[in-house]
């Protein structure tokens, strides 16, 4: 179940966030303020901490099977960035084991924890396929319907073209699709392509 095939630009922002939200984040929030050792202290605390969440995560996912051991890393950690991660992993496996309901947990449990605006959005588009997999198409919809980030409007059409097609209105998905097509989403994505041509209309012979 191919619930991630298009998601090539959320799946960097992911890891954009990471790199510029990760350790470093903790680095340089005191500098210059030498002489208070309390903001010292708690710079440093706050660097130990994302060190460890980083190192934990790390033993995570070499350890082969992160749904089992996602849940404890979470709630262990559910203070850092590494949580989310972690969440999304987990959610990604469950996918690939069928256990769509799990998925939906994990993914809900993003949306509803994280604040930085690319990871939430990327949470509900992924929450979205997983619904629509789930023939959840109301709850997909509504759940499309919160607001994202421009970056994001050609994946949402999208999604809600496949919703329609699923649900056998044709003219809602071919404007759906058309509205992704017209938001960029046909850079690196054929297949939205074909979804268009497949709806396309055809003028009657004479």
């Amino acid at each position: 179940m191919d619930i991630y095939s298009t998601e090539e630009q959320q799946a960097e922002a992911i890891k954009r966030f990471f790199r510029e939200n990760g350790v470093s984040l903790a680095l340089g929030v005191v500098l210059g303020l030498g002489g208070l050792y309390g903001w010292k202290a708690y710079n440093q605390n706050q660097i130990t901490t994302a060190e460890s969440a980083s190192d934990a995560y790390t033993q995570l996912v070499e350890g082969g099977e992160v749904l089992g051991s996602a849940d404890t890393f979470i709630a262990e950690h559910k203070d850092t960035n590494y949580s989310a991660l972690a969440a999304f992993v987990a959610a990604k496996e469950a996918v690939e084991k069928g256990q769509l309901d799990v998925a939906n947990e994990k993914l809900s449990w993003i949306m509803t924890n994280v604040t930085n605006a690319d990871l939430k959005a990327t949470a509900t588009t992924r929450l979205a396929r997983v619904q629509i997999a789930q023939q959840q198409y109301d709850q997909a919809i509504t759940t499309l319907n919160a607001k994202l980030a421009d970056s994001f409007t050609a994946t949402v059409a999208e999604l809600k073209g496949d919703i329609y097609t699923a649900q056998g209105d044709a003219n809602q998905a071919r404007t759906a699709y058309q509205t992704a097509a017209d938001a960029g989403g046909l850079e690196n994505n054929p297949l939205l392509q074909i979804k268009l041509d497949d709806l396309a209309v055809t003028s009657p012979t004479a």
